[in-house]
């Protein structure tokens, strides 16, 4: 889970999951819409897929990258149980049957 904390910290990388969240996107058309250079751009491409947050697929001389959100939603789950966020209050009644 850390390695997606590591990943999401990164405005830059959180702007590539905006990004694929619309659509799959190739290496190129994501790195167009940022100042940098392609190798920071493939620096960026590498924790993310590191965390599993994406995948990439060749087609033919281009690498399309997706959003893998069920690895996202596990990461958010793990930390709101982690701060009992989403679990009932054990002094709430309601709650309980």
């Amino acid at each position: 889970m850390s390695s997606v904390f590591k990943a999401l910290a990164d405005p830059t990388r959180r702007r590539v999951l905006e990004l694929l969240r619309e659509e799959p996107m190739s290496a190129g058309e994501i790195s167009a819409e940022f100042d940098v250079s392609k190798p920071t751009m493939s620096a960026h491409f590498a924790v993310l897929k590191e965390a599993g947050l994406v995948d990439a697929t060749k087609q033919g001389k281009q690498v399309i990258y997706r959003i893998r959100l069920s690895v996202l939603e596990d990461a958010l789950f793990g930390f709101a149980q982690a701060f009992g966020i989403g679990a009932p209050s054990p002094d709430n009644k309601e709650n309980t049957p």
